[in-house]
């Protein structure tokens, strides 16, 4: 569990990434810090937008301190640049290298990473007794290196890891080797002889592709058979092409939702130093879904 600080009575925070506009995060951290009386802003500073195409990821953090942020979430492609522009680490940031949340307080810059804790209770609580003796991760970036170590957390036995980027593929097999020696780890660059050769028993998308930003798929869908267990972690839009495609196949699916909710919780633990409701937080989420009825004569 986060170590919580004295609660604050208010919350300022921001998401940076690419292509980020349509992100749930804001409306659940709002929601939560108004369900706790807090006063909230959380803003969505988005790289791709316009009046920030000068700007650095540097000049962000800068920006966000001058403003009186509490903090600032992470996303893609952000999470292993932002390391080397923070004071200090916390110790799964450190040890999976990969940053999705920084708490900005008293001058310093500490991250952390949430993404593991997320996709992990999402996995448990979402694919609970599926086969986990090989899985295969898509995706060796930023949040593919929180996965890798939640899937191993999570008693994957054999991990194949397969990224557009095979170097970056190595390096994190090697790393989940050191880090989580009960799991064995190999990266592979052909996804249709894995399968042919090795089939694993689930993959998982740790790629950003499916986002609204980057239609498509990260592997061909003649490789989906109802055997399959497939986890997304992109979660706007939700049902990617990857999922569709999945249940098209009879797979079953685990969306980006429930990692995207939970990250979310131990963030504004981090930024408050207040526990926060997961199932409130869930159902601010799933009113994206749902939009609220307009009022007569709007």
């Amino acid at each position: 569990m986060a170590q919580l600080d004295r609660p604050r009575e208010t919350l300022l925070a921001g998401l940076i990434g690419r292509g980020i506009a349509a992100s749930r995060t804001p409306r659940m951290h709002m929601a939560e810090g108004g369900a706790q009386g807090l006063s909230s802003v959380y803003r969505i500073l988005d790289m791709d937008a316009p009046e920030r195409a000068e700007l650095s990821l540097s000049d962000m953090l800068k920006a966000a301190e001058a403003s009186g942020f509490d903090g600032l979430n992470v996303t893609y492609p952000f999470k292993i640049e932002v390391m080397g522009l923070l004071d200090d680490l916390s110790e799964n940031a450190r040890t999976i290298g990969a940053v999705n949340t920084v708490v900005l307080k008293d001058g310093r810059r500490v991250g952390h990473n949430t993404d593991l804790w997320g996709f992990a209770q999402s996995f448990r609580t979402g694919l609970p007794e599926v086969p986990r003796d090989h899985a295969l991760l898509i995706g060796a970036g930023g949040a593919g290196v929180a996965v890798a170590h939640a899937l191993a957390d999570c008693g994957v036995r054999r991990l194949s890891i397969h990224d557009s980027d095979p170097d970056r593929a190595e390096r994190l097999a090697a790393q989940v080797a050191a880090n989580r020696p009960e799991t064995t780890t190999a990266a592979v660059a052909d996804l249709a002889a894995l399968f042919e050769t090795d089939r694993p028993d689930g993959l998982v998308n740790a790629t950003p592709m499916g986002m609204a930003k980057l239609p498509g798929m990260a592997l061909p869908a003649a490789l989906l058979d109802p055997a399959l267990w497939v986890a997304d972690i992109v979660y706007f839009p939700l049902e990617t092409e990857l999922l569709r495609a999945a249940r098209a196949a009879g797979c079953r699916v685990l969306p980006g939702s429930g990692m995207a909710v939970l990250q979310a919780v131990r963030a504004f633990e981090l930024f408050t130093g207040r526990p926060a409701d997961p199932a409130r937080m869930a159902a601010t989420f799933d009113t994206f879904d749902h939009p609220a009825p307009i009022a007569a004569g709007t």
